[in-house]
């Protein structure tokens, strides 16, 4: 009676052999982002920084006596 069991056993490992995984193919498909950029408000920063960006580059600087 213990024969046929361990037949078994003894077999098993070479019937593992023969399966078959077949996979299918992995598909990248490119990302299209569209971006929607809100001009108000950078219009709204521009007004609002434009005095600053118009004013005199230079500094001026106090005489030291």
């Amino acid at each position: 009676m213990k024969y046929p069991l361990i037949i078994a056993l003894a077999t098993a490992p070479f019937l593992g052999g023969c399966l078959n995984v077949k996979t299918e193919p992995i598909e990248v498909k490119p990302i299209h982002i569209t971006v929607d950029v809100n001009v108000k408000v950078e219009r709204a920063l521009e007004d609002f920084f434009g005095d600053l960006d118009q004013q005199s580059k230079t500094i001026n600087v106090p005489a030291t006596k």
